[in-house]
């Protein structure tokens, strides 16, 4: 296996980093959760998405769903949050991190008594954004419209 083609053929280098301090407020409210954009597809420029999801005790999260055209991972930074990975529920704990490749089955929730937080990395980027930001409205209106909706943001529930 080897490195990827360059994209970069500057000869100094150049200014370009983004800093993103851990004070700054969630991008997404919800009653049970926040969501923090650390690194969209836009800044990434599609090599990844990176968000950081704060679950209060007992928010529910997404049910058993895949992914056609992106891969998915979960890395616990506190709390107890309960992955699923297409055959069993795990309780995932500090540190602990689980891979879902394209078109694998997963879910996740916190269904403890404490709080929990987790990084969610999606490669290759895609504008996770809108999904994130529109679900549970989506969800309400269901029908058509959800299902165009889920199509668009490449989630096959099951």
């Amino acid at each position: 296996m080897s490195y990827p083609a360059a994209r970069y053929f500057g000869e100094q280098g150049e200014v370009s980093a983004t800093f993103r301090p851990a004070d700054t407020p969630a991008n997404i409210v919800s009653p049970k959760s926040r969501t923090h954009y650390l690194a969209t597809h836009a800044l990434t420029k599609g090599e990844f998405g990176l968000y950081r999801i704060d679950m209060d005790p007992r928010a529910p999260g997404p049910s058993t769903h895949f992914h056609r055209s992106i891969s998915e991972s979960f890395f616990v930074l506190s709390g107890t949050v309960s992955l699923y990975d297409g055959e069993r529920w795990t309780k995932a704990k500090e540190g602990d991190f689980l891979y879902v490749p394209t078109g694998g089955l997963h879910a996740f929730k916190n269904d403890d008594d404490d709080p929990a937080s987790m990084l969610l990395l999606f490669s290759p980027g895609a504008p996770r954004e809108e999904y994130f930001e529109k679900i549970a409205e989506m969800t309400k209106r269901g029908g058509q419209e959800l299902a165009d909706f889920l199509l668009k943001h490449d989630s096959y529930f099951v």
